[in-house]
């Protein structure tokens, strides 16, 4: 007996060429979308893109402009320092005059600080001083080159400066570690001296002969100081006497007590 048939639980294909017609419909779609974007925001969109290249393209030329100052700017400091090597001051303080208002920080303070020493060569210790303040009140100088000005600018007034003024102007910076304490140090211990304050002036000056960092010449100074003021600032009494060409063997001795 014949079996009776019965329908297919599958699904009929789409015929390819529906699928082609669904396909190319969804991409009239999106290309009527993508104009109506245009038409309603293409001007801003356009206007943005330009506004981000105009912005680039200013950035890229301003950099440029800078970096060829910064050049011009170094040429002109190394070509005065070449005037300073040959002991001609007051041509490297022209030299770097237009730097003193219009350069970059870094710039502005060497040249302030070269016309400061050109200053002091010829003698007139006000505009050094000056200078010296400009650049120590600058809050866009370098730290060190402000504290340095600091220094400078009190050595060059001290004679003229109160004692408890020049305490106050470097007392930070004369403490053992930091970066100028040899020369703000022996400032501030003449300052405690000429007030009267031996103890203190001692202390720093036998703080400053200790301190193996510091110029010979600087630690030799105070270590004369100290001594005056009753202060012992010498660590090593056989170091000092060897490097002061000064034998201390038995043999050395023997001659010495010889002679």
């Amino acid at each position: 007996m014949a079996r009776t048939p019965t329908p297919s639980s599958t699904t009929p294909a789409v015929p390819a060429e529906d699928d082609i017609l669904i396909r190319e419909i969804d991409e009239a779609v999106r290309q009527d979308d993508a104009l109506e974007f245009l038409r309603n925001h293409g001007v801003k969109l356009l206007s943005a893109i330009l506004v981000l290249i105009a912005g680039l393209g200013g950035y890229l030329l301003w950099d440029n402009f800078r970096e060829q100052q910064l050049e011009e700017q170094s040429e002109t400091l190394i070509a005065a320092l070449d005037y300073t090597d040959q002991n001609d001051f007051k041509t490297a303080a022209e030299k770097v005059a237009p730097l003193l208002d219009e350069a970059s920080p870094g710039a502005r303070t060497a040249a302030r600080l070269l016309q400061a020493g050109a200053a002091i060569e010829a003698g007139d210790t006000d505009k050094a001083a000056g200078l010296y303040q400009q650049v120590a009140d600058d809050p866009e100088a370098p730290p060190a080159m402000r504290d340095l000005a600091r220094i400078r600018d009190v050595a060059v007034r001290f004679d003229n400066m109160k004692p408890a003024d020049v305490i106050a102007r470097l007392g930070s910076l004369a403490k053992p570690g930091t970066p100028y304490f040899g020369s703000a140090g022996e400032l501030v211990a003449m300052a405690h001296l000429e007030a009267g304050n031996k103890a203190e002036a001692g202390r720093l000056f036998g703080e400053i002969a200790k301190d193996e960092d510091q110029p010979e010449t600087l630690r030799s100074r105070a270590r004369q100081m100290a001594g005056l003021l009753g202060v012992d600032a010498i660590v090593d009494v056989d170091k000092l006497l060897e490097a002061q060409g000064v034998g201390t063997s038995g043999n050395n001795g023997d001659a010495a007590v010889a002679d």
